[in-house]
């Protein structure tokens, strides 16, 4: 398959056409409009090098928030006042923590200045959210991502106390549950998210998904 390679104009070739591992398209930019558009279409980037790809993977991983899945461990760990969960309180360095892990195989973090800005600009904007986990005061761990209509759109997530992401993660899936929301989409395949409940759908099914459940006027 020819990759497709995005200009100017604010738009994606469809998702079907995507290659076998999932990637879609290359260029374009991280504008707010473009990234907005690309999470309804079920698109989302990953840099490699200079270059942003756009990828839209079949199947798809995705959380249903009724269905999370809490271990006794954690479930204990829930009950007690070890740790402090808070919404949208850390933001910005939520996403500069998030930005020191490796991805998959590359050499470097996937989430670059570019990124990190065009991200800040969308939580600026109140697109992008950030979950904390808090210990003593400092920040320990925490997840972002954004939200349109009823799906959250999981982006990264990060620790530095055993346990600290998978808190943050099940609080925040729970106030997103309460909230109305009804589909998380996880990107692709982590046992981390396997062990909570994620789960492995056909690419024509999650977009039937956003179509349900994200209203046209966000798109």
């Amino acid at each position: 398959m020819a990759l497709f390679v995005l200009d100017n104009k604010i738009s994606f070739p469809p998702v079907h056409l995507a290659e076998p591992d999932g990637l879609l398209a290359i260029g374009g930019d991280l504008s707010t409009d473009r990234l907005m558009l690309a999470y309804r279409k079920g698109i989302f980037p990953w840099y490699e090098g200079d270059h942003i790809l756009w990828w839209c993977p079949d199947p798809r991983f995705i959380l249903i928030p009724r269905e999370i899945r809490v271990s006794k461990s954690m479930r204990s760990l829930l009950k007690k006042n070890d740790f402090v969960f808070t919404i949208n309180k850390a933001f910005a360095e939520v996403i500069r923590q998030c930005k020191k892990i490796k991805r998959h195989d590359q050499d470097g973090t996937w989430i670059t200045d570019e990124v990190e800005m065009a991200y800040t600009r969308l939580h600026e904007l109140g697109h992008a959210h950030s979950a904390e986990t808090w210990k003593d005061g400092r920040l320990v761990g925490g997840l972002y991502g954004i939200r349109m209509g009823k799906v959250f759109f999981g982006e990264s997530m990060f620790c530095t106390e055993s346990n600290a992401s998978k808190f943050a993660f099940i609080k925040y899936v729970e106030q997103l549950q309460k909230e109305g929301t009804v589909l998380i989409d996880c990107q692709v395949y982590t046992a981390h998210l396997e062990s909570l409940g994620a789960i492995m759908v056909e690419r024509k099914k999650f977009i039937s998904y956003l179509d349900k459940f994200i209203p046209v006027a966000t798109a």
